[in-house]
Order: structure tokens, then C-alpha cells, then sequence
């Protein structure tokens, strides 16, 4: 069976929600620099709450991305690190992250352009820039 995301029986469109989640980018782009444990990654990544950020790396784990060690020190710790999978996964999010901090201000320009040309008008923003009917 050929494989395509655009096919809504292929399982890589499984792969494709799985990888482009805001958190999976953000955790893996954390765990890029290194092996880190649950609360370093929780602070690294502001705003995930504790039951997004366990079922992520969890889901993570299961899928191959991260490996999870459990630490023998006393109390146990557990720590969480990109596997080779995982590594390659972070090559390809890295330029998307980047993009996004570069391009922040230009979307949020078009953002204000596009919601003031809409501000009061009689039109639906499928229709902005056609004539209104009469």
C-alpha cells in the first residue's frame, strides 16, 4: 500500500497529528539540548499543564521518539531524552520553531489588516475583496 497523509485511511496521518502538536514541538525542541527531567521540561515549556505534558512524553515514548530512564537516586527520578527517531524528528521541527519566531510580527500584522478591512463591513471573510450584492 502506497503511503499518503492525504489519504484518510493512512496511518500517517496518525503520525502527522502526532508530530505536529504544539507541545510535541516544543518538548521535543526542549529534550533537543539534552537529557532533562519532568519539572526541567515543565518549566522549559511555560504554559502545559501537568496531565498535557505526562500524556505527551508519555505518547512520545510509546511512539519511539523519547526514551524514558528511571534514575536510581534517592527519591527515584525519571528522566526523559530524544531517541535517534526522536533526534531526526527535532531536524525537521527545528526550521518550523525558527520560522515562527521570525514570522510572529508579520502574522500578527496581517492578522490586524485582515480583521480591519472586515471591522463593520457587510461581508464574510470568504468574501472580502468581492463586491457586496445589492
Amino acid at each position: 500500500m502506497e503511503r499518503s497523509v492525504y489519504s484518510a485511511a493512512c496511518p500517517t496521518r496518525e503520525v502527522l497529528d502526532r508530530v505536529a502538536d504544539k507541545w510535541t514541538s516544543l518538548i521535543i525542541g526542549v529534550l533537543a539540548a539534552g537529557p532533562r527531567r519532568y519539572g526541567q521540561i515543565a518549566r522549559a515549556t511555560e504554559g502545559v499543564s501537568p496531565r498535557v505534558l505526562s500524556r505527551t512524553l508519555r505518547d512520545l515514548e510509546r511512539d519511539g521518539l523519547v526514551r524514558r530512564t528511571l534514575l536510581t537516586v534517592s527519591p527515584p527520578a525519571v528522566e526523559y531524552e530524544l531517541t535517534s527517531l526522536g533526534r531526526t524528528l527535532d531536524q525537521v521541527i527545528a526550521p518550523l520553531r525558527d520560522w515562527a519566531e521570525q514570522n510572529v510580527d508579520q502574522i500578527y500584522t496581517a492578522r490586524r489588516v485582515f480583521d480591519d478591512e472586515l471591522d463593520g463591513a457587510d461581508r464574510t471573510p470568504w468574501q472580502r475583496g468581492r463586491p457586496v450584492p445589492r
